[in-house]
């Protein structure tokens, strides 16, 4: 980018010095470097709006430009019968350049390059592959997990009013929301060094929408994309403007294990529950288990019966019962071991016979 940025400023500079050396159209050297200056910042901005543009588009406006001219060198002919006015005839030459580049543009994402092969064969990803990252779930980290499986395709776009957001959290005087900052940048970081993803930092600004929120939704709509977020409020708002979002918590929430009632599941009690008598445990995945009879379990685990389920827009909740008999009469079948007969073991009849006839021999002497 440094180098870049040293290119761009001696094209300027040269540009400026060639003006003020040759000072085209009779002009003072002066004011012909003042031209070339303003010249030469006018085509390094065109040249960085140009960057972004796909090359579809590119070869769509070329196409269409090179028609716009053609169509208005025809019409000129006709024209120049009927009157002789260079100026109608030179805005019926921009007109028809302008219309066949915007046209051509807008026209060139239908082209499949891909089918030609070679070069152009690279060129398979639209702007609908593009996908935005939202401060919220930057901060939460989980996306990159998700990039690592290989989930995530396309461009990650991050804007730029994103990144002075999470450099606002990063530099905050509370502890806790500079650390979420921090974690931000660092999960950019990581996500940067993931080599099958590219990640782009866009420039594009709406100085007109105060909010973070709703400059996201502005920007997808430019993009024609999707914005990645874990945010409720953003996910409603965007449905509304008709931007696609990707939920993270609702994918989260689709990959959680089905739970059925009658179920036997062992939890480690964590809290106590806000009813009488609850305990609250918590699965691998975050979702949050209320388990009745359970206050007095808390630093334990236990086996539960899962009793309801109970899916809320901010995740899953299990109801569960722990059976108090049933746990100490198992507990307590532990502790005896085996099952003992404190009943007599009844002899054999001839066995029985022989010491009844001894018996009665002791009597009788």
């Amino acid at each position: 980018m440094l180098d870049l940025a040293i290119v761009r400023l001696v094209f300027i500079l040269v540009l400026a010095v060639a003006a003020y050396a040759l000072h085209p159209f009779q002009t003072s050297p002066w004011v012909a470097a003042g031209g070339g200056l303003i010249l030469g910042v006018g085509i390094i901005f065109f040249e960085i709006r140009l960057e972004r543009v796909s090359l579809k588009r590119l070869i769509g406006a070329a196409v269409g430009s090179v028609l716009g001219i053609f169509g208005a060198f025809l019409m000129s002919l006709v024209l120049g019968k009927a009157t002789s006015e260079p100026f109608l005839q030179l805005v019926l030459l921009l007109l028809m350049t302008y219309v066949g580049l915007v046209v051509g543009a807008k026209k060139g994402d239908l082209l499949n390059l891909a089918a030609l092969g070679g070069v152009f064969g690279g060129e398979k990803s639209s702007k609908k592959t593009f996908k935005i990252l939202d401060t919220s779930v930057i901060i939460d980290g989980r996306i990159a997990d998700i990039a690592e499986t290989g989930f995530l395709d396309g461009v990650l776009v991050i804007p730029q009013f994103v990144l002075r957001e999470l450099q606002l959290v990063a530099d905050s005087s509370d502890s806790m929301k500079r650390n979420r900052g921090r974690r931000g940048l660092d999960i950019l970081q990581r996500i940067q060094k993931m080599a099958h993803l590219h990640v782009q930092i866009v420039e594009e600004d709406f100085p007109h929408v105060r909010e973070v929120d709703m400059k996201l939704i502005e920007l997808a709509k430019v993009y024609d994309c999707k914005v990645i977020t874990n945010d409720f409020n953003l996910n409603k708002v965007a449905q509304l403007h008709g931007v696609d979002v990707l939920n993270i918590n609702e994918l989260a929430n689709s990959l959680k294990p089905i739970v059925l009632p009658g179920e036997t599941m062992r939890v480690f009690i964590l809290k106590e529950g806000k009813e009488y008598n609850q305990g609250v445990a918590y699965l691998d995945d975050g979702t949050m288990v209320v388990v009745d009879n359970a206050k007095k379990l808390i630093s334990k685990t236990i086996d539960v019966s899962v009793t309801s389920v109970l899916q809320t827009t901010a995740g899953k909740m299990i109801f569960g019962k722990y059976d108090e008999r049933g746990h100490a009469a198992a507990a307590e079948r532990t502790d005896r071991g085996p099952e003992r007969h404190d009943r007599p073991v009844r002899r054999p009849e001839s066995q029985s016979a022989a010491n009844l006839g001894s018996e009665k021999t002791t009597i009788e002497s």
